[in-house]
């Protein structure tokens, strides 16, 4: 279901290009997600759809409902496609049509989902090479795809990234990093291929990093030693797909065989509607327990940051969480909200350390009174 955008208008439309798809993938840890929202059956949930794995992932703990929302008509067609996929294919042919395992009939895949869904999704599925798999055709993937191909040859052999995604104890691993990743080399590309110049224009957006403090490099290049030592990389969905693009069984929660038809039967408790959270918020005054607001904040002025919440902690029943991220825009609760919200720091900070989607800086998670 979509929804033409209305007042009031978040303040990253009028500065950002939704008219593709940004993100093919969300890049953000379900599995810290879940545990930090702490949904219980019956709760109503909101979410930001981006490509829809984390909102299926919600679906997985039983709420009572999910609304996805996004400003962007592609990203809300990834949900609408993976919701369709999950009724109309069985487990091994999502994970092909995804990309996560080869395949050569994708595109026969997608025509089974076809009649499922809206006018509006199958226009803009027609057009798409799905034969590629859906999860490679976002800006964000293909601006991985550049650093596979011209990036990390310079670092590591195909055999090395095979020995990096290789099981090994921690001290091994930083004996790895050191070798292959400490030097000149790879800080030099780091520096400059996760600069804020180029991550803006190949693979977010310019106006993302409006609000940015610091390096951007400098904070991706902290958190991948923190993802290829502390942290097991032969576990981690998201830099497998990095490496290798392909997740083969090594899976993000939504896409796991033991979720699948948990997710299935709770289909038709997820809703997605094209508008800001601001417009929904205004039309909904009824309250919710739970919102996966992923990194949305970083797009946001202090001000704007503070007047959104301020209006979802006004929602938010006694004991309902919000959960976000931030990359390299610090936002959390203000001041002047500190009689409605209670942040929970250590736990964030404990599940912040367990997060396979390593690029972000920090966790958020604040509870209301």
């Amino acid at each position: 279901m979509t929804r033409r955008l209305g007042r009031p208008r978040s303040e990253v439309q009028a500065k950002a290009d939704f008219s593709r798809i940004r993100y093919a993938q969300v890049w953000e840890d379900a599995d810290v997600l879940l545990e930090a929202l702490r949904i219980r059956p019956g709760d109503r949930c909101l979410s930001i759809a981006s490509a829809g794995d984390n909102a299926l992932a919600m679906l997985t703990q039983h709420p009572a409902s999910v609304v996805a929302l996004d400003l962007s008509a592609p990203q809300i067609h990834c949900l609408e496609l993976r919701a369709a996929a999950f009724r109309a294919l069985e487990h091994p042919e999502l994970l092909e049509l995804v990309g996560s395992v080869p395949s050569a009939r994708r595109r026969g895949l997608y025509q089974r989902c076809r009649p499922l869904l809206s006018p509006d999704a199958r226009r803009f599925w027609d057009a798409q090479p799905v034969e590629r798999g859906i999860g490679r055709l976002g800006k964000f993937e293909r601006y991985f795809a550049l650093f596979r191909r011209f990036v990390l040859p310079f670092l590591l052999s195909g055999a090395r990234v095979r020995e990096l995604l290789t099981p090994k104890p921690e001290a091994e691993r930083a004996a790895f990093f050191e070798r292959h990743f400490n030097t000149g080399r790879y800080r030099l590309l780091m520096r400059l291929f996760f600069s804020r110049f180029v991550m803006g224009r190949l693979g977010r957006d310019p106006a993302f990093f409006d609000h940015a403090e610091g390096s951007v490099s400098a904070q991706v290049k902290a958190r991948t030693r923190h993802a290829l030592t502390e942290l097991e990389p032969a576990h981690n969905p998201y830099l497998r797909w990095i490496l290798l693009e392909r997740h083969d069984s090594v899976l993000p929660l939504y896409l796991r065989p033991e979720h699948f038809a948990t997710i299935r039967a709770n289909l038709d408790r997820l809703s997605w509607q094209r508008m800001s959270l601001e417009e929904y918020l205004a039309q909904h005054p009824e309250g919710f327990e739970r919102a996966n607001l992923s990194d949305v904040f970083e797009y946001m002025s202090e001000e704007a940051t503070e007047a959104l919440l301020g209006t979802l902690a006004a929602r938010l029943r006694p004991g309902g969480r919000l959960v976000y991220w931030n990359m390299i825009v610090p936002r959390s609760r203000p001041e002047s909200l500190a009689h409605l919200l209670e942040p929970r720091l250590e736990e964030a900070e404990r599940l912040h350390r367990q997060d396979k989607a390593f690029f972000y800086s920090r966790l958020v998670i604040e509870e209301r009174k």
